[in-house]
């Protein structure tokens, strides 16, 4: 087996190339059409589609099924992306598919090309259904490729991406709902202005909406899920009614036992508790804040592409000491959050964790936030794998 360049893999960015599901469309075909041979349910919103992955994938295996995973973006290894009964990928299999990838898709887009891995390793494996995660949007994403789903999960929609998805709510929400297709089953436990958008886009498509407010018994949950928060509620009463409506309803309780790290996760460092979690968008750290009101000290981290200013907003009031730091080069710049918000510019992750702990006094809590790539520095900083 080929050893995996992952260079070339990542430097597969999309800068350059159209957005949505024809590129991958076409990888699929080069490799068989592998998306058509198991059934795909499809996890799609702003924030919330890992959790629910996650619960869906637990749910699944629990109640007996083969089942794979696509999710991104990864922690700490390329291989948590592509998953088979809770297992990565083994790097040999990534290894030889880059291979082919060279020689026969070199111009395909990162995203793109994982996607084709993933179905190509589920087929191969004998899935009998995979949970899907959207990258960026519903019909306008790559995973609207795919040609065998049983059913849409939308979590919510809220700004983020308003470059590639539109500057409001609705238009959001729209391109989300887009994914709706005619009789397949939409699920959401969106709100607002999101819930009518997707009702709306529903209606056009054929598509059965399946909600809360409408079909209580399918989203109702015997007790909270295991992931902190309360709004894992949400995504938990979505993978419940996503498994009962695929007639997996034994897998509930696994669902909401699931685990997924940086979500909220609990650390233990000497007598100090680190709270940590990958909200990286304006929706997720409000969530955020509701969970967590108060902590001694908070680290944060995002990049600049991002909504800064409204994305920490919310998390101000949380820490009256604050670092900022910088999780990779497309960072905002931390000098530049200290001096507008008061508090530690420390660019290196690492030392600016050493210099949090260092504020937090015994017994207290630091939270650390605003990126995913934050989030796996600082767990592979405290050794967690």
């Amino acid at each position: 087996m080929t050893s995996p360049d992952y260079d070339w893999l990542y430097s597969r960015t999309r800068a350059g190339r159209a957005r949505g599901p024809a590129g991958a469309r076409a990888l699929l075909d080069a490799l068989g059409s592998p998306d058509a041979r198991f059934p795909s349910v499809r996890v799609i919103g702003t924030n919330g589609k890992g959790s629910t992955c996650a619960m869906l994938e637990a749910g699944l295996m629990a109640a007996g099924v083969r089942t794979g995973r696509f999710t991104s973006p990864h922690l700490h290894a390329y291989e948590e992306r592509v998953r088979v009964d809770g297992v990565n990928l083994d790097p040999a299999r990534t290894g030889a598919f880059i291979g082919w990838a060279r020689a026969h898709a070199p111009d395909a887009a990162f995203f793109d090309l994982t996607l084709a891995l993933a179905c190509q390793v589920f087929a191969g494996d004998g899935v009998e259904v995979a949970v899907m995660e959207a990258g960026v949007g519903g019909q306008s994403d790559a995973t609207h490729a795919l040609k065998n789903v049983v059913a849409v999960a939308l979590t919510n929609a809220d700004l983020d991406h308003t470059g590639v998805l539109g500057a409001t709510v609705a238009a959001i929400a729209r391109d989300k709902a887009g994914a709706a297709m005619r009789g397949v089953p939409l699920l959401t436990t969106a709100t607002g202005e999101a819930l009518a958008v997707a009702r709306m886009v529903a209606r056009q498509r054929g598509a059965p909406l399946l909600t809360p407010a409408g079909h209580p018994g399918l989203f109702a949950l015997p007790h909270p899920p295991r992931l902190a928060g309360p709004h894992q509620h949400a995504n938990a009463a979505l993978a419940a009614a996503t498994l009962r409506t695929l007639d997996h309803g034994s897998g509930v309780e696994a669902a909401l036992n699931a685990r997924h790290s940086a979500r909220l996760e609990r650390l233990v460092v000497g007598d100090r508790t680190v709270l940590l979690d990958g909200a990286h968008n304006p929706h997720a750290t409000r969530a955020l804040a509701l969970a967590v009101p108060q902590a001694d000290v908070l680290l944060f981290g995002n990049l600049a592409r991002k909504d800064t200013d409204a994305t920490l907003a919310p998390l101000l009031p949380v820490a009256p000491l604050r670092v900022f730091t910088a999780p990779g080069d497309l960072a905002t710049p931390p000098q530049n959050l200290a001096a507008r918000y008061g508090g530690e510019a420390c660019p290196d992750p690492a030392g600016a964790l050493t210099r949090a702990l260092a504020l937090t006094p015994p017994g207290g809590t630091l939270l650390v936030t605003g990126s995913l790539y934050l989030a796996a520095g600082v767990r592979a900083q405290l050794d967690r794998p």
